[in-house]
């Protein structure tokens, strides 16, 4: 056999077992059988549960996967998520038989929900689908109970109208879900992975990674995304950037993460949206007041337990950034004018209302959300133990991009703070990114 046939029957070869994996990898992504489960035959109109038990245990199913803030209190969608690709809006899952999932199955129901296939198509995993897929079947039963007691609100919605092309193909998903879908359900922690010496700690760390990864789908903000929208694995809950906002590191790292917060304190304030020093705001404090106040104790003291079970993020501490004296005194002047009412004049703050600046480490590292804050403002989230939810200010119009930068520079490296410096750039994408206004010219005289 000649050299050349040799090397044409060995690419051939390849190419033949290369489409074999391709096929098996498609079939596991695609595989459908769990949905199995569900019944297939009465759509959701057409369904009314009276197991007030499974409705009460799926409104909590609910308020897991925090569904409300992204479709809405009422379920009808609209919400607008602005994303790398476009703008995505939130579809309607209300039981209309129009415009909601009213023609859905309950199987129909599971495939979207832990599969990413709808109505129309393969959804987008703005819908965190690749978390869900990990929820039970007996959470998914019991969401679907509580779903049919919901009143259908007839409001079409575009969902992906916003999104640039090529990415407004819904088929383009399927080779998406080819790269980065796990098509599998939870997995739990044992023994000798988790690394804990009895049983009742295992369950406690199980059931806040089923938390975590699945309903509450945590990484699905809090992990970095490679540049087609994947979640980068090895960076799990190290930080992820959301365009406006960056929801930071929530592993144990003790610069960047949550490495010196106590488990009551994790608790608290997923709870209050406070621990005491952080306060949740931007889309941390629609998930605390949608979703995360209404978790039991329990199931916050094992979300905690889970989180600093896990490996700490490599990330040092944030270096110093050496202010010179006439930057440092317009900062401080600034701050005192515009900060120290609320803020306090030794970076103090409110407990569990207003942000503290002197020893809180969360504030020290990436610098998007107190560039956003400054900008547009912010609110604290309104929950049950927490009433009075503050609300900061925007100061888009009284301050330019360098007075920012020195105002946050100025608390960022004061009161045994350190952190790397903050620059008139920075501010200034953001300002054109968020739409913030530019700051209004003095009169003339």
């Amino acid at each position: 056999m000649s050299a050349k046939k040799k090397i044409g029957y060995s690419l051939a070869a390849l190419a033949v077992l290369a489409g074999i994996g391709v096929f098996g990898r498609l079939w596991m992504v695609m595989d459908s059988s769990r949905s199995e489960v569900a019944d297939n035959t009465v759509k959701l109109a057409d369904f009314h549960s009276t197991d007030a038990a499974a409705i009460k245990r799926g409104e909590y199913a609910m308020r897991l996967g925090d569904c409300a803030a992204c479709h809405e209190q009422i379920f009808a969608g609209g919400y607008k998520i602005n994303t790398p690709f476009g703008e995505l809006q939130t579809s309607n899952i209300s039981p209309d038989r129009e415009t909601g999932i009213g023609n859905m199955t309950e199987r129909d129901f599971f495939n979207a929900v832990r599969l990413g296939r709808g109505d129309h198509g393969f959804l987008y995993p703005a819908m965190p689908y690749t978390a869900y897929a990990k929820m039970s079947d007996r959470d998914m039963h019991d969401l679907w109970a509580y779903m049919s007691t919901m009143k259908p609100v007839s409001n079409k919605v575009d969902e992906n109208g916003g999104m640039n092309f090529p990415y407004n193909i819904r088929l383009a998903m399927a080779g998406w879900n080819l790269l980065f879908f796990d098509n599998n359900g939870f997995k739990p922690e044992t023994l000798k992975t988790a690394k804990v010496a009895d049983a009742s700690a295992l369950e406690t760390i199980n059931r806040g990674k089923y938390i975590v990864d699945g309903p509450a789908h945590c990484s699905v903000c809090h992990s970095a995304r490679n540049a087609l929208g994947g979640e980068i694995s090895s960076q799990y809950l190290q930080g992820g950037n959301l365009g406006d906002w960056y929801a930071p590191d929530i592993t144990p790292n003790p610069h960047a993460g949550i490495g010196s917060w106590s488990n009551d304190e994790i608790a608290q304030y997923l709870k209050t949206g406070s621990d005491g020093k952080s306060v949740a705001a931007g889309p941390m404090a629609e998930a605390v007041e949608h979703s995360m106040q209404y978790f039991t104790d329990s199931d916050l003291q094992a979300v905690a337990a889970y989180l600093k079970s896990l490996p700490a993020s490599g990330t040092p501490a944030p270096k110093a950034f050496a202010m010179d004296e006439s930057a440092r005194n317009k900062g401080a002047l600034t701050f005192e004018v515009n900060c120290s009412a609320c803020h306090g004049e030794k970076g103090e703050g409110i407990a569990g209302m207003v942000p503290a600046f002197a020893g809180n480490g969360s504030m020290l590292n990436n610098p998007t959300n107190m560039i956003t804050a400054m900008l547009n403002g912010a609110r604290a989230p309104h929950t049950a133990d927490r009433q009075t939810a503050a609300g900061m200010p925007s100061f888009d119009w009284k301050m330019d991009d360098q007075q920012i930068a020195d105002i946050l520079n100025y608390v960022r490296n004061s009161w045994g703070n350190q952190a790397s410096e903050v620059t008139a750039k920075d501010v200034a994408v953001l300002r054109k990114q968020t739409g913030a206004r530019e700051k209004l010219a003095s009169p003339a005289h």
